[in-house]
């Protein structure tokens, strides 16, 4: 287990805490939507933190091939219809490059300044020129807004407890999640970025923002800079 990351429930936990089971659970939603409608109709996408394929699978659905990369087997293992590699996201090299590379489930803000570099390095390392690089960040009250719920269509509650300081402009977030027969619990680092700040780190990588892609700016599209 990653210091400072934590998960309770059943089944496997992953080494940042995650709960495979939970993640096979849970609904896609509007995410698969986003990303058809900001890349080329076809395209091959890396998808770096992949976990059970919970965007993967809709994304293959709508004509995309995915390269799906996550550190957790057990995640992997869950992946049906992608080539998938197992290893750390911020060592990867694959000596190839995609039209589109994603970096979701707020990957960008992890606590650790060093693997947040290594992230992004990996972005850049692996698309294609004229491609581009789909990251999807905090919402702006994502740290301040707690704590906070909300009850899914599909039966169970998803709530933020408590986001609390360790130092370094890092919080210690604690999400919990309810089903009607289970309940898991997920404690991660996350570093809080403002725009400026999200830009950059970008800057730093070699990457710029070309596009926010949802009015919340969660969702950005981003290009290799000139």
């Amino acid at each position: 287990m990653r210091e400072g990351y934590e998960g309770t429930g059943p089944g496997a936990i992953t080494p940042d805490g995650c709960a495979v089971e939970l993640y096979s659970r849970l609904p896609v939603g509007a995410e698969p939507d986003i990303i058809a409608a900001a890349v080329p109709p076809g395209a091959h996408i890396l998808e770096l933190g992949s976990g059970v394929g919970r965007m993967t699978h809709p994304l293959l659905e709508r004509g995309f091939t995915v390269t799906a990369v996550d550190e957790s087997a057990e995640m992997l293992a869950r992946v049906r219809g992608a080539r998938t590699i197992c290893g750390p996201v911020e060592d990867l090299d694959l000596g190839e490059t995609f039209d589109v590379v994603m970096l979701a489930s707020f990957l960008v803000h992890t606590g650790d300044v060093e693997v947040r570099r290594g992230l992004l390095r990996t972005c850049a390392r692996h698309v294609a020129e004229g491609g581009c690089v789909l990251i999807q960040r905090e919402g702006e009250d994502y740290h301040t807004n707690v704590p906070r719920e909300r009850v899914d269509p599909s039966g169970f509650t998803i709530r933020i407890a408590s986001t609390e300081p360790v130092g370094d402009g890092v919080n210690s977030v604690r999400a919990e999640y309810e089903f009607p027969d289970a309940a898991w619990t997920h404690t991660f680092l996350a570093r809080p970025l403002t725009k400026e700040q999200f830009e950059e780190a970008l800057a730093e990588a070699g990457l710029e923002v070309d596009e926010y892609l949802t009015p919340d700016g969660i969702w950005v599209r981003a290009m290799r800079a000139a």
